[in-house]
């Protein structure tokens, strides 16, 4: 780990983590809270997946649909009109919006080939914004001066890992490298919390591949149904719950280059002295 001993993390000048786990376990509320003590930077993996790697794909989606309107498509045939998104730390609904759900695309679904293309999208986007981490750091405090650095990470972190390859996993190695990996870890009553959250409002994820063509495949084979009849929301309702259970052993594996977090735990961190205390105490146990 890049801080070894508790006295190595207090004692430490430059002070520098990457939250990951499931969205919805505080990875952005206590990126936000270390932010807004003033000592902090935030890099948001998300957001720069957003406005640097996915940029050009979300804007040339938003103009093959306005080219279907007769009106749009003159202006933007003409030059007349500028499409972009408006991506912040906060909104990252241009994002998910253009990552989708496979299904019927009468229900807002899209062919399952185009989904797999775009979800290749994203990962490369991912794994490249992850990569610009170590040049954050150093921008960070060489342009604006700060000593210490968040990289806040998204959910799917761990779906491009490679556990059999160990600490010699490009992502693992690059990133412990520069940063205490630190996982937010949910209990069963997170998960069931997270399910039903999810049930309520489903979102477009991102998921590894070869875990995306055995849940297709099975769902597909268990309602005996055709891909063009699947409701989009349906079936990443079905899939999200394998999907937390897919993840566990992976976050599990990161964990072994870092630290965990219980969620209760991040819950009671108040200001960044509260963060430091159990940060050290994490590397203690760990």
């Amino acid at each position: 780990m890049l801080y070894k001993t508790a006295s190595d993390w207090n004692s430490a000048t430059h002070k520098r983590v990457l939250f990951f786990g499931m969205s919805g376990l505080g990875k952005t509320y206590l990126s936000n809270l270390l932010r807004d003590q003033g000592d902090w930077f935030h890099y948001s993996a998300d957001y720069r997946i957003g406005t640097r790697y996915m940029g050009e794909h979300i804007a040339d989606n938003f103009k093959a649909e306005a080219m279907k309107v007769p009106f749009l498509r003159e202006l933007l045939m003409t030059d007349s009109i500028r499409i972009s998104s408006k991506i912040s730390f906060d909104n990252l609904t241009p994002v998910a919006t253009y990552l989708g759900k496979p299904g019927d695309v009468a229900k807002g679904g899209l062919p399952i080939g185009e989904y797999r293309r775009r979800q290749e999208q994203f990962k490369q986007a991912e794994i490249a914004a992850l990569m610009d981490t170590p040049s954050f750091i150093d921008r960070a405090e060489r342009i604006y001066g700060y000593a210490h650095f968040i990289c806040d990470s998204g959910g799917s972190i761990c779906e491009w890992i490679d556990p059999a390859l160990g600490e010699n996993d490009p992502l693992i190695k690059e990133l412990s490298k520069h940063c205490l990996l630190v996982w937010l870890k949910g209990d069963d009553a997170h998960t069931k919390e997270l399910v039903r959250r999810f049930d309520r409002a489903p979102k477009p994820m991102a998921y590894q591949p070869e875990f995306l063509v055995q849940a297709w495949d099975k769902y597909l084979s268990e309602f005996s149904m055709k891909e063009e009849d699947v409701d989009p929301d349906s079936f990443i309702r079905w899939t999200y719950a394998q999907a937390l259970a897919h993840r566990q052993p992976l976050y599990s594996h990161m964990a072994r280059y870092g630290v965990s977090l219980c969620a209760h735990e991040v819950a009671q961190i108040k200001t960044a002295a509260d963060f430091d205390r159990m940060i050290a105490a994490a590397i203690d146990a760990a």
